[in-house]
């Protein structure tokens, strides 16, 4: 073989082994570029820099789920699935979270409204067992069925005096309640004239009070409805003076 083609093939072998060396420094650098962007200009200008970062492939590897041989894009679903798995279980966890809040505030205001209730029926109470406490007592006789006849006819606005209520029961019944008139003109129709004011029963029906006994034979119901006639008859008991 000739000294030129020696040094032909030589030159060949050696321009061979140049392309080789020149396409494995652009493979790198194309690895090198896709894994790490930011380094695309310096593996353009430092081909033997490039070349120094071939390991990169096992970086582009890892985009992949090695262990169960998943792509990219699926890997990537199943993080967008897992976050909306999480945050719809943060949406259960603070809606369940805020009924609580709900049930804890209802059951603190009916607490309160059944303490409330419960202090006006205590209030309610107190004040009945005061009022009670206030109501006078009267005497069981004359004089405190007088008195009390004279408290219920204020309240009903019927007019009267101890002294002209005093009068006219003792003309009419010396002071007993259980007289009756067995003679006159209304026993003989038989509507006697009964109790301390001798009053006849319809007279008594027509201006019993509420509140008092249904009955001529009470005193204070006695006293009371009569009064209530004689005030409609008369303007007042202390306008009477004779039988009413």
């Amino acid at each position: 073989m000739s000294a030129s083609t020696r040094n032909g093939f030589s030159r060949l072998k050696k321009n061979h082994k140049i392309s080789l060396a020149g396409v494995a420094t652009l493979s790198a650098a194309a690895i090198g570029f896709t894994v790490i962007p930011g380094t695309a200009a310096s593996a353009q200008t430092e081909p033997q820099s490039a070349a120094a970062a071939a390991p990169a492939p096992a970086s582009v590897a890892s985009l992949s789920n090695k262990t169960e041989g998943t792509p990219l894009h699926l890997g990537l679903s199943q993080q967008q699935t897992a976050i909306e798995l999480k945050a719809q279980a943060d949406a259960a966890a603070a809606k369940a979270k805020a009924q609580a809040a709900a049930k804890v505030k209802a059951a603190a205001a009916a607490k309160a409204k059944a303490e409330a209730a419960a202090k006006e029926r205590a209030a309610v109470k107190a004040a009945a067992s005061r009022a009670a406490a206030r109501k006078p007592v009267f005497a069981n006789n004359l004089d405190g069925w007088i008195k009390e006849s004279l408290s219920i006819m204020k309240k009903e606005g019927i007019p009267g005096t101890y002294e002209g209520i005093h009068r006219n029961i003792m003309r009419e019944s010396s002071g007993n309640p259980k007289a009756i008139n067995n003679w006159d003109i209304n026993a003989q129709n038989g509507v006697p004239s009964i109790g301390l004011l001798q009053i006849i029963k319809p007279t008594f029906d027509a201006y019993h009070v509420d509140g008092t006994k249904k009955s001529q034979w009470d005193p204070v119901a006695n006293i009371v409805a009569s009064c209530n006639y004689a005030a409609d008859r008369y303007g007042s008991m202390d306008n009477v003076d004779s039988a009413y």
